[in-house]
């Protein structure tokens, strides 16, 4: 994983971030900060990144205040959990991924080498030659997916049968990639043939078949504890030997879009059926009670304990 840079070197603007002993930030996003370790020289690419999960919470492309209680630590826990279950422990075969040893043996003492200050909330990763393209797979047809299939019939320009309602599960999952746009522009969902000219057939065929292959595994894990993984998205880059290795957060409630299975099958409405794990909660409220014009309001302090609740309840749901 790379220092990730935006087009004119833009930054969020967020808090200013945490000094931590040990490494220097390089750059915010939205929801998450990066950090080098001190002694990497400037413009080099360091060996390891330090990923903070902040709790932090965006929607329509604005940093929503206040933020999630306890999100960071949330969205880490269930990202690491994931990338052990995919190293193998679901009964797969292990596929590589950016994780890097967080201990380091000092004598006869191991010794922590993430700061004491985000210790939960953190991943120290190894630096990948990151790939410009997001690995969207789609298992059911919502969202953007389902506005389109009502207009065209297609998804992400796929022909689909006719007659499927929102919400349903389709043949098969769809794999939907996307360009990665610069920070603070929307990424292009893009054609596989268009994948093709920016990373090349190989790579392009080695993303598809390796994000169906994760989806299809992990529909499978969700699907055992009475959940539905409806769509996600991966992202992949290539360490120093040349290895396509699984990055960034992975299936996490603010990468995938989870429903419980038994209200899937039995409600009523689309809102019963599709109620999600993740920030939809604040997405409807701000929805209704703003205009997108100047600073979005404060959210309420029901809204932020509903949607913390939520996290929480996929990481149990999941985990135990």
């Amino acid at each position: 994983m790379r220092v990730p840079r935006t087009r004119n070197n833009e930054r969020v603007t967020t808090a200013p971030p945490l000094e931590l002993p040990g490494f220097r930030h390089v750059y915010s996003g939205k929801v998450r900060d990066l950090y080098v370790p001190t002694d990497t020289a400037e413009g080099e690419a360091p060996a390891h990144l330090l990923v903070v999960a902040s709790d932090r919470v965006s929607a329509f492309d604005r940093v929503l205040s206040p933020g999630i209680p306890d999100k960071g630590e949330l969205l880490t826990t269930l990202s690491l959990w994931w990338f052990d279950q995919l190293a193998g422990a679901d009964g797969g075969r292990s596929i590589p991924n950016h994780l890097a040893a967080d201990h380091a043996l000092v004598g006869d003492e191991a010794v922590a080498l993430i700061p004491d200050a985000v210790q939960g909330r953190s991943m120290l990763v190894r630096s990948l030659d990151m790939q410009p393209i997001e690995c969207v797979v789609r298992g059911y047809l919502t969202g953007s997916g389902w506005a389109e299939y009502r207009a065209e019939g297609t998804v992400c320009g796929i022909p689909l049968p006719e007659g499927m309602n929102d919400g349903d599960r389709l043949p098969e999952p769809l794999y939907t990639p996307a360009f990665k746009a610069p920070m603070g522009e929307h990424d292009e969902n893009i054609t596989f043939e268009r994948s093709v000219e920016l990373v090349g057939a190989e790579t392009a065929s080695a993303l598809r078949d390796l994000s169906l292959e994760i989806y299809r595994r992990a529909s499978a894990t969700a699907e055992a504890r009475g959940l539905i993984l409806a769509d996600t998205k991966f992202e992949f880059g290539y360490d120093d030997d040349g290895v396509l290795t699984l990055a960034d957060e992975v299936l996490t409630s603010d990468s995938s879009r989870y429903w419980d299975a038994e209200a899937w099958r039995t409600g009523s409405t689309p809102a019963e059926r599709m109620a999600s794990f993740d920030k939809q909660i604040v997405r409807n409220w701000l929805a209704a009670n703003w205009d997108k014009q100047g600073e979005p309001p404060a959210l309420p302090a029901e809204i932020v304990e509903r949607t913390r609740d939520r996290y929480a309840e996929l990481l149990r749901l999941l985990t135990s």
